[in-house]
């Protein structure tokens, strides 16, 4: 807060008293393609990679989320013989394999129990709210409904669920979840699936960047961050391309609302073992509660009275 009289400057002094700055943003000439689902499990699996490839290289592409409709219905013949997922109790422990694999939870008693029988839903209430709001909400509602599917099971098909999600993210969720039960909204997702046909995504997640002269690279399934990275490179013909420093773990958090602890692990280059020192180091006692759930450690924002 100190006023200099020689410079008449209150706050920190620069080396120069006036100097041409550049606020020109480097054009965006890559358009990023994610190809996924709300109940594919290594699209969730990958969230900790992907994250951090969006936050430290975001700048150099356009980023499209595209729903690829993994699950229409249930029904009498082979959904994926290649896992060997023919009915929805097949699925329950195929995704805890993903889930102790990538250490991304996955509880999965509710394809059992309660089974989703279609993705279609969810799928369309993220497109209406992609129309009508924008990208990065869009985005929040996948996360929050994997995060309700994959660790919380709850059926994220159903009427309820899907409401009380839309809801969390302060929109309406009666009126969206309303819209999305309308033939318009089958389109718009339908569109989605053309999409992924024509950039030849068979599987899920897929990652397809395309570059100004529409070439591009595809990149399918769990990969490391590093991947991702060598992927952007060679699209764009750089031998080098400049990460942006990681944001700090209390704006990330405040961000996200609730991070795992592998999310943290791959974002900030952290062992497993440091998490807590780490996250103790990183933010104030009383802005996050550390808690646990299927073996794994999560953290979340501290909830103010009246929120």
């Amino acid at each position: 807060m100190m006023c200099d009289l020689q410079t008449g400057v209150c706050g920190e002094v620069g080396n120069e008293e006036m100097e041409i700055i550049d606020f020109n943003q480097p054009e965006k000439t890559i358009n990023l393609y994610y190809v996924t689902d709300p109940i594919c499990s290594h699209c969730w699996a990958i969230e900790p990679e992907l994250r951090r490839f969006v936050e430290q290289y975001g700048n150099y592409f356009n980023f499209h989320t595209v729903m690829g409709g993994l699950l229409e219905k249930w029904h009498d013949g082979p959904i994926d013989p290649a896992n060997g997922i023919y009915k929805p109790a097949d699925v329950a422990g195929h995704w805890r394999e993903v889930g102790e694999h990538s250490r991304m939870p996955i509880d999965g008693t509710l394809m059992l129990d309660n089974p989703v029988q279609s993705s279609y839903p969810p799928s369309r209430v993220f497109k209406i709210i992609q129309k009508n709001h924008n990208e990065t909400l869009a985005f929040d509602y996948l996360r929050r409904t994997r995060e309700a599917l994959f660790v919380f099971n709850q059926n994220i098909s159903e009427r309820s669920v899907m409401i009380e999600i839309v809801n969390k993210l302060n929109l309406d969720g009666e009126a969206i979840v309303h819209e999305a039960e309308q033939l318009a909204a089958q389109q718009l997702l339908n569109e989605d699936f053309a999409l992924a046909r024509s950039l030849g995504a068979t599987g899920f997640p897929s990652i397809i960047m395309i570059n100004a002269e529409n070439k591009g690279i595809k990149i399918v399934g769990g990969r490391p961050f590093e991947s991702y990275v060598d992927g952007l490179k060679k699209v764009l013909n750089l031998e080098v391309i400049q990460p942006k420093q990681q944001p700090s773990l209390s704006r990330l958090l405040k961000k996200e609302k609730l991070l795992f602890s592998k999310e943290i692990e791959v974002m900030y280059d952290v062992e497993q073992s440091a998490i807590h020192s780490f996250v103790e180091k990183e933010l104030s006692s009383d802005s996050y509660e550390a808690r646990e759930i299927l073996g794994e450690a999560y953290f979340t924002t501290t909830v103010s009275k009246g929120e």
